[in-house]
């Protein structure tokens, strides 16, 4: 069974074009008008093998923050879609990721309930046109559209362009790990029945 999903988000601020295969090889196409952003999603798409063509076009004249919330609404939409009744799955995933002096830990739980736990701190407003708030935000966003638990932790760290990809690419080996299949799995992993 294919785990791909193509889904559009328009509102008055942005309109969001996505597809996505969570059994692809990491091919990407992704154009958000936020150069970082851009670089963050291609290193989450190659890092979880996940085939990832993402669209944006926001109000950036305004400034990042729509554009990035709605681009991670629409991406947890997504995994939530491709993800379909979740049999088989591994549901749980986490990863500990460092890039240079930075240590960033994602855990994951597809649950169905939605609660992020984020504890990374930036000392930097910016990392080019991209407002380090707005990692936060992003992820909150997701987490809380796909229905997931998402936990990013900052073991250490100093630099936050290392900071912020870690978490994403961190994010993309937890959640490969926990939409992978469990082959002594027969249905979901849940004692409920359902996810």
């Amino acid at each position: 069974m294919d785990r791909v999903s193509t889904l559009e988000r328009k509102t008055n601020e942005t309109d969001v074009k996505v597809s996505l295969n969570l059994d692809g090889t990491g091919v990407y196409s992704v154009e958000t008008g936020i150069g970082f952003f851009d670089h963050m999603l291609t290193g989450f798409a190659k890092h979880g093998f996940f085939d990832l063509s993402l669209m944006v076009n926001g109000d950036l004249f305004v400034d990042s923050h729509h554009t990035i919330e709605d681009t991670g609404i629409a991406l947890g939409e997504a995994i939530k879609e491709a993800l379909g009744s979740k049999e088989g799955i591994k549901r749980y995933g986490q990863f500990l990721l460092p890039m240079d002096e930075t240590l960033i830990l994602c855990a994951v739980d597809l649950s169905g309930r939605p609660y992020l736990n984020f504890d990374v701190k930036f000392d930097t407003d910016r990392v080019g046109y991209f407002d380090t708030e707005m990692v936060k935000e992003f992820f909150y966003a997701v987490s809380y559209s796909a229905g997931m638990n998402l936990h990013l932790k900052e073991i250490s760290g100093e630099n936050s362009h290392h900071k912020i990809e870690a978490c994403f690419k961190a994010f993309a080996k937890a959640l490969d790990m926990a939409t992978s299949y469990e082959d002594r799995l027969s249905g979901v992993l849940s004692t409920k029945g359902t996810l």
